[in-house]
């Protein structure tokens, strides 16, 4: 989905029941972006193919958003190619919780034949787990070539997470610390996270952001802005108040 003249969605790649999980594309003069690299190395071969066509002669560079597996997994088709990978140091996971994660998915398949036959493994042929090559441990100004992506620190869903905001055009991916349409998913973290997180949305909301993709969830414009944070802010303030998620 190309959203400007630089910027480009690889939106509702399949996860988990109800959730697709997005990833995007900052394409520089010399060097593509790469934000998140889906929960599989299948994804990650979507999210290559595109970038590679979009401007097949670039270098490319890959940012993970937050530890959670939906937008790591497919780590390794990239680091398999020689691509950089960046992220928050605290994002340290391991093939044990890659086989839990698969498990969780499995177990939620309703056909008892089918959840017997471990079908879901059949998604995730050739996923193991890679983590950043490169740490994270501040914000940092990419610079692609004619354009510049900033990688911003914005914890609070987890303590890992971070968001790519692109100035020329507006535009953010907020990893999770915003999604559309799904209820924010606070099981990772307690009230002192929460109120992270809001310190994280107020941030968000002082950058001049036109068009915002989400972790999950459709691509939002101008006033769907607003009301997605103002949305994720409301159920944050809920459960600071009674101490706990809403979910889970």
């Amino acid at each position: 989905m190309r959203l400007s003249a630089s910027c480009f969605a690889v939106a509702g790649l399949g996860y988990a029941p109800p959730w697709v999980v997005n990833a995007g594309l900052v394409v520089g003069a010399k060097s593509t972006l790469v934000i998140d690299t889906g929960p599989t190395a299948f994804a990650a071969a979507t999210i290559h193919g595109y970038a590679c066509a979009v401007r097949p002669d670039n270098e490319l560079l890959v940012v993970n958003t937050e530890r959670h597996l939906d937008h790591i997994g497919g780590n390794c088709f990239f680091h398999d190619r020689g691509v950089p990978i960046l992220g928050h140091p605290g994002i340290v996971r391991t093939d044990e919780d890659l086989a839990s994660d698969l498990a969780e998915i499995n177990a939620l398949v309703a056909d008892p034949v089918r959840r017997e036959r471990e079908e879901t493994h059949i998604a995730y042929q050739g996923t193991r787990i890679v983590n950043p090559t490169r740490p994270l441990h501040h914000d940092t100004r990419l610079d692609l070539g004619d354009l510049s992506a900033e990688v911003l620190l914005t914890p609070g869903h987890t303590q890992t997470n971070a968001s790519v905001f692109v100035p020329t055009e507006g535009l953010l991916f907020s990893g999770d610390c915003v999604v559309a349409g799904y209820l924010p998913n606070l099981t990772a973290g307690g009230p002192d996270d929460w109120r992270t997180w809001l310190i994280s949305l107020s941030r968000i909301e002082s950058l001049t952001v036109r068009l915002l993709v989400p972790g999950h969830g459709p691509v939002l414009r101008d006033d769907q802005v607003r009301r997605a944070i103002s949305e994720v802010r409301r159920v944050l303030d809920e459960a600071i108040a009674c101490g706990r998620a809403p979910t889970g």
